[in-house]
């Protein structure tokens, strides 16, 4: 069996050691780069299977470098590691690309659990590249939603979200499930985050008013369209 490949970057030297170390014992193969540049080149060489990145490195930080990478991979796995523990911090992560987060400090077996979960999770591969939402066309694979002329550009996240939804139209989506794909689990913090997305996705919806995405309370979201 093949190992799974991790891409940890981090650029405390002694904490990369010890999750290098720890992970390579429980047959993960990890590739361990110490700031946000050499990360986004050892990904574009080695192709691994799941990124593990630190928010606060040198010369590039993991949130600019999730972007980079997203314009090249929509699909990889990224989880990031902060010791920041604000809502808003926690939301540009997801943002800019992120699948989960980690705060420091952390248990490796947490962290494999993580790794674990965002692996086993069954990729959303569409069969239609545009998708008709009421008078939107929505593009997944290029992260697109055009009304007439107007294109706004999704973030990963609310492309995920939005296909979910549409799969589920006018049908309830349930929240717990939603959650536990996208989020990794359905804890209180995630479930603020969720709302905030729903929220952005109103907003890029509006221009149809016969679209709604109401909330049936405690049980999810229906797109109505």
């Amino acid at each position: 069996m093949n190992k799974i490949k991790v891409l940890l970057a981090e650029d405390e030297e002694s904490l990369g050691m010890i999750v290098k170390e720890s992970l390579e014992s429980r047959n993960f193969m990890v590739l361990h780069a110490k700031n946000g540049e050499e990360a986004f080149t050892i990904f574009d060489n080695e192709k691994p299977d799941i990124l593990v990145l630190d928010v606060m490195m040198p010369i590039k930080d993991g949130f600019t470098l999730a972007k980079e990478i997203r314009i090249k991979n929509k699909d990889i796995p990224i989880i990031f590691l902060t010791a920041k523990s604000q809502t808003s911090d926690v939301l540009e992560g997801f943002n800019n690309g992120g699948n989960d987060y980690l705060k420091k400090p952390f248990s490796m077996e947490e962290l494999i659990v993580r790794i674990k979960s965002l692996l086993n999770r069954i990729e959303i591969k569409p069969n239609l590249e545009k998708i008709q939402i009421g008078n939107y066309f929505f593009d997944y694979t290029k992260q697109t939603l055009t009304f007439l002329e107007y294109t706004q550009q999704l973030t990963h996240r609310e492309s995920q979200l939005l296909y979910h939804l549409f799969e589920k139209k006018n049908s309830i989506l349930d929240r717990s499930f939603i959650l536990n794909k996208l989020w990794g689990n359905d804890d209180f913090f995630n479930a603020r985050s969720m709302d905030v997305f729903i929220s952005k996705l109103r907003k890029k919806l509006k221009k149809d008013t016969n679209i709604k995405i109401i909330n049936s309370r405690g049980f999810g979201y229906k797109l109505i369209c």
